[in-house]
């Protein structure tokens, strides 16, 4: 089950440095690269970029989001 998340829900999600929180940047539905990393995004699978509140950005599945 995909999530309807759409541009500028604040969400939070699981870090390595504990949990993060920010802002949902875009939906990716196709494959692409951000900071050296590939995002395996399709239609079928897709993905959220979103940016912390500091400014950093990374892809997630819906699954790992969390509306706020």
């Amino acid at each position: 089950m995909t999530k309807t998340l759409k541009r500028g829900d604040r969400v939070s999600w699981k870090s390595h440095g504990g949990e993060a929180h920010g802002k949902v940047v875009r939906k990716i539905t196709r494959p692409m690269q951000i900071k050296g990393h590939k995002v395996a995004a399709s239609p079928d699978n897709p993905e959220f970029v979103v940016e912390t509140d500091e400014g950093k950005r990374a892809a997630h599945r819906p699954g790992a989001l969390t509306r706020d």
